[in-house]
């Protein structure tokens, strides 16, 4: 392989959220790391070239997204996913959980219902509330760790407050890839409900083959006229920290609402380096993340088999997508308390506990797999020890 995703890279003393915040989100710091959602693989080096050579040019100045900023979103979601979009559908954004708010926002008003299906990322559930907007859970069904969705359940939600559904395509932390059927399903039921669909996208780039990532908003017209759809290259090149990402709305109407919404907050302009980064990420980091997968589908497979053989009561299913897994760890019979002393205190590895997911997160545990596997390695020996003593 071209690029070295063995490579251990001490992140403490950086201000890294994921590894000095240990001590204030698990009070301690002597865990492995393996909850927030960034990896411990360097950003890669054309973005890190990039950026070195914009600054180069020694003014740090305002600065607007080019045509070729646009250029390069298009170009990758035509590739990437064969959906089709045009450079006037495309606004720039500091991130997808605050493109989610600016949605809400926009599109909603205090009081209204929004949709959210969990076991779910819980910013979703976090942002609504934050906004004095109420939380409708659509509870996926988990058959024997598969997912879907409970479409008869979503049925009887509806009433005429809800306005808005947030969908996790790919899923996270259940790492399901949506199929065409289910999107449709979903699709049709918000356009006759008139549920405005709010489509975080952020995982679709880490999708693992024969699995493919479908756009809703790309299936038809109608879909395209009643989806707001989120993309941010932070994920999949472990570029979180230059808070770059972008919106994708063809209806006009939702679109002026939108920027009125990031206009008034004076946060649509981006910042240098994130507009690098993000450009020169999706126009050069195709080999890159080729590579990135195969690694990651290889850390996967290396779980599954060791939990098998050795910690067979810890198990989950294998993800069609994301750097993330979903450990079922009901089979140890604990509480969700013991079940976070158990990892922090004992097996000391940080993860994020299931229960923050909303219903249906009780008895899990979301890992985070997107680093070295001898820390992975290391982390399975500590599970093994602590839960056979």
């Amino acid at each position: 392989m071209k690029y070295n995703f063995d490579e251990i890279i001490e992140r403490k003393g950086t201000n890294s959220f994921k590894h000095d915040f240990l001590n204030q989100i698990f009070k301690r710091d002597d865990l492995i790391p393996m909850w927030v959602a960034d990896m411990d693989f360097r950003t890669p080096d054309f973005i890190i070239n990039a950026i070195k050579k914009r600054l180069n040019h020694e003014i740090l100045g305002y600065t607007f997204k080019s045509d070729q900023f646009n250029n390069s979103v298009v170009n990758w979601i035509k590739k990437r996913y064969n959906w089709e979009i045009k450079s006037e559908w495309i606004q720039f954004s500091p991130g997808v959980v605050p493109s989610i708010a600016f949605c809400i926002q926009a599109f909603t008003k205090p009081g209204d219902k929004i949709i959210v299906q969990p076991p779910v990322y819980h910013p979703f559930i976090n942002v609504i509330k934050e906004n004095n907007r109420n939380v409708v859970f659509n509870k996926l069904i988990n058959q024997e760790n598969k997912y879907r969705i409970n479409f008869e359940e979503l049925e009887k939600s509806v009433d005429e407050k809800v306005k808005m559904i947030l969908l996790s395509n790919p899923h996270n932390p259940v790492g399901r890839v949506w199929n065409k059927d289910e999107l449709t399903k979903l699709g049709d039921f918000c356009v006759k409900n008139d549920i405005i669909i709010i489509s975080d996208e952020i995982h679709a780039d880490i999708v693992f083959k024969p699995n493919k990532h479908i756009p809703i908003a790309g299936l038809n017209n109608n879909f395209l006229e009643n989806t707001v759809t989120l993309y941010a290259p932070s994920k999949t090149f472990n570029m979180a920290g230059l808070a770059s990402s972008v919106i994708i709305v063809q209806h006009k109407k939702l679109y002026k609402k939108l920027e009125h919404e990031i206009r008034k907050l004076h946060i649509g302009m981006g910042n240098i380096f994130g507009l690098v980064g993000l450009e020169v990420a999706y126009s050069e980091g195709e080999e890159w993340l080729e590579e990135l997968l195969k690694y990651l589908k290889d850390n996967i497979e290396y779980i599954y088999k060791y939990l098998m053989d050795n910690i067979p009561i810890i198990n989950f299913e294998i993800p069609q997508a994301t750097y993330l897994l979903w450990l079922n760890c009901k089979g140890l019979g604990l509480n969700n308390n013991e079940l976070s002393n158990l990892f922090i205190n004992k097996i000391k590895i940080g993860l994020n506990d299931g229960v923050m997911f909303g219903p249906g997160g009780e008895g899990y545990q979301r890992m985070n797999i997107g680093c070295p596997k001898s820390v992975i390695s290391r982390a399975l020996s500590r599970i093994q020890t602590k839960i056979k003593a």
